[in-house]
This record gives structure tokens, C-alpha cells and sequence, in this order.
């Protein structure tokens, strides 16, 4: 099989090609498509084999829950059993946008698409492909990020050909998408709504909304033993071939620290990755040095990440190590999806 590619923008909808995805979607093929955070790989959250394709197309444990996208806030009531007022509000300020919300679920998702839990996690995404898309296909698309499961997440559909091309009939292409970190996701499950994944609205932007949320502990500590409420919460994800360590401290320590780890691996005769930013990438003489952009602008970083990772893939890195990127805003969102590449492998300096 070779996937059928159809490129449009955000401008310019080629809404001939979105219906015929959409009919694809309700027939119960895979379609990949753009969204504001990564490329997903969609399916019909209400068909369970359509679920089964995404969860055996990626090579993903089927107990790691999907997401389902809905394009109408009145859509939500047919899938969520319970929506606290807290939700509401949340998606008053930040729906359509990059952001998840988990709910008791109702009996029209089937168990296939929730990874077996009484729960499903919801987003309304606000890219306008994402939108028509969804529409066309009914309302209700399941779609984890479009790449084979623990890589890192497709930012353009050159990555989802990388990797998907051969295994499912269609990709939208909107080009490279503009966040390129994953949705935050929020769990309303709880008694105190509790971040699973930190995204692009950020604990302080969403406790301006609704007050007090709590951070899952297993955002820091990860345990093969729990089961996961939501996608990433357990297994490796993101991961360049390469093994990658993040080396973090003081800049001129870090710096320090990771050319001399060059030398050393240059010198047994292995290819070395560098990531680091504008500011410091004339500071690294030797190696594959790869900027992630200006520290300053973390959007860039974020936009940027993934797409890196994918490149010492390509340049048959066979270390990488990059420097920490604590900015202020989405900085535990960034650091989070690196220290999963990484493996939590970190170097203190």
C-alpha cells in the first residue's frame, strides 16, 4: 500500500480531498492528518476495529489510551458521561486548542479506543484541516501522533511518510504544524483536576481559570507497574536511534561538559550529535552541532524539537547530547518530551 498524499494549508483547504478522507475515516480506514500540535493519525473513535488499525499501524501497546477529536463542543455530551463546571470553563478559554480533557466516558466509545478504561480523553483541536476533517468523518476521530510508537512525533508529513507511508491509504499535508509538542492534558476524573502531560497552556495559565490543579507525580516518576490514563504516560516515546543524554547546569559548565564528551567519542571514532541553541552553537568545535533555535524563543524550540531528533536519524548519529531547555512558559512541556527520548538519562554539571 502507498498512501495517497493531498497537500493543502490552513488558507487554501482542498475540501474535495477532505471529504473523501472523511469517507475513508467512516468506512474504517486510517487517515493522517495535520494539527496544531503534531501530525495524527486518525481513525472513527467509535468503530473498535478502526481503533485495533491505529494501535497495530504505530506498533502501540493497546493499552495506551487514544485521544478522540471532536470538531463541535456540542459533540462532547455524546462521549463524556460527566463534565464538572471546571471543564467548562477550561474549554471556554482554551477549546478549539491544544489542550485534553478526560471524562467518565459513555457507552457509544468503545473500550478499543480508551485502552480499556471507563474514561476518554477529549480534545477539539483548532487547526481548520484537523476541524473539516473531523466533520467530514462524523465528529469522532481517535488519533494518536502519526509515527511508529515510541519515535519522536511527526512535525510535517515527510515524517508520517517516514514512517507510515506504507501502511495506511491517505495523508493530508498542511505542511510543518506551528506548536510541535503534543497537547496538555488534564484529568477530570479526579477529585482536584490533575495535569497527566504538560503541553502549551502551561498549570499557572489554566489556574488563572479555574484555581487549584494538581501535576501527576508520574509525570516525573514513571512506573512500568501503572497502568497509563493518558497517551505517554508510561511508555518510551520519542526516542532518536542514537542513545542521547541532556547534560544541564550552569551554560558554560554545560558547554564545557559536552565537548569534552565529544572529544572522547570523536576519538573512538563515533559520529556525535550536539543540541544546543543560537546563542551557544559556535561554542561547540567539533561534532554534529544542530541548532534548536534562539533559548529565548521557546515556541521555536518546541516547533523544532522533534523534527532534530529525527535528523541524527538521518546523519546516523551515534551520540547525542543536548543541552537543557528550561524556558519559562513551556519549558516542562519541552523538557518532558526530552527526557523521555533521553530515557530520564541526565548528566548534572
Amino acid at each position: 500500500m502507498k498512501a495517497w498524499i493531498a497537500k493543502m494549508t490552513e488558507e487554501q483547504i482542498d475540501y474535495q480531498a477532505v471529504e473523501k478522507a472523511g469517507k475513508m475515516l467512516l468506512e474504517g480506514q486510517l487517515v493522517a492528518f495535520p494539527t496544531e500540535t503534531v501530525y495524527g493519525l486518525g481513525g472513527n473513535a467509535l468503530d473498535a476495529e478502526a481503533s485495533r488499525k491505529i494501535y497495530a499501524a504505530k506498533g502501540r501497546p493497546s493499552d495506551n489510551p487514544l485521544i478522540v477529536h471532536i470538531g463541535r463542543m456540542e459533540d462532547l455530551e455524546r462521549i463524556a458521561k460527566e463534565i464538572p463546571p471546571s471543564a467548562r470553563a477550561l474549554a471556554d478559554a482554551f477549546w478549539p486548542g491544544p489542550l485534553t480533557m478526560i471524562f467518565p466516558k459513555t457507552d457509544a466509545v468503545p473500550f478499543e479506543t480508551t485502552g480499556g478504561l471507563d474514561s476518554v480523553a477529549v480534545r477539539f483541536p483548532s487547526h481548520k484541516v484537523a476541524n473539516a476533517l473531523i466533520l467530514a468523518a462524523g465528529g469522532f476521530v481517535a488519533a494518536p501522533s502519526a509515527n511508529t510508537s515510541g519515535r519522536p512525533s511527526p512535525t510535517t508529513a515527510e515524517h508520517v511518510i517516514e514512517d507510515l507511508g506504507d501502511k495506511i491509504p491517505c495523508i493530508l499535508d498542511g505542511g510543518m504544524v506551528q506548536i510541535g509538542l503534543e497537547s496538555t492534558i488534564v484529568d477530570f476524573t479526579e477529585k482536584i483536576p490533575t495535569i497527566l502531560r504538560p503541553g502549551y497552556y502551561n498549570q499557572e495559565m489554566m489556574e488563572a481559570v479555574i484555581g487549584l490543579m494538581r501535576m501527576d507525580p508520574g509525570i516525573q516518576n514513571e512506573s512500568e507497574h501503572v497502568r497509563p490514563k493518558a497517551p505517554g504516560m508510561r511508555y518510551r516515546h520519542y526516542a532518536p536511534k542514537a542513545e542521547l543524554t541532556i547534560v544541564q547546569g550552569n551554560t558554560a559548565h554545560v558547554i564545557e561538559k559536552i565537548n569534552d564528551l565529544a572529544q572522547k567519542n570523536c576519538a573512538l571514532g563515533k559520529k556525535v550529535g550536539i543540541i544546543c541553541t543560537d546563542e551557544t552553537a559556535e561554542r561547540y568545535p567539533m561534532g554534529d552541532v544542530k541548532s534548536i533555535g534562539m533559548r529565548s524563543d521557546e515556541e521555536t524550540i518546541a516547533r523544532h524539537l522533534f523534527g532534530i531528533l529525527r535528523q541524527f536519524d538521518d546523519d546516523q548519529a551515534d551520540v547525542i547530547y543536548s543541552e537543557a531547555f528550561d524556558t519559562p512558559r513551556m519549558g516542562q512541556a519541552i523538557m518532558n518530551r526530552l527526557l523521555k527520548a533521553a530515557g530520564h538519562k541526565v548528566l548534572e554539571v
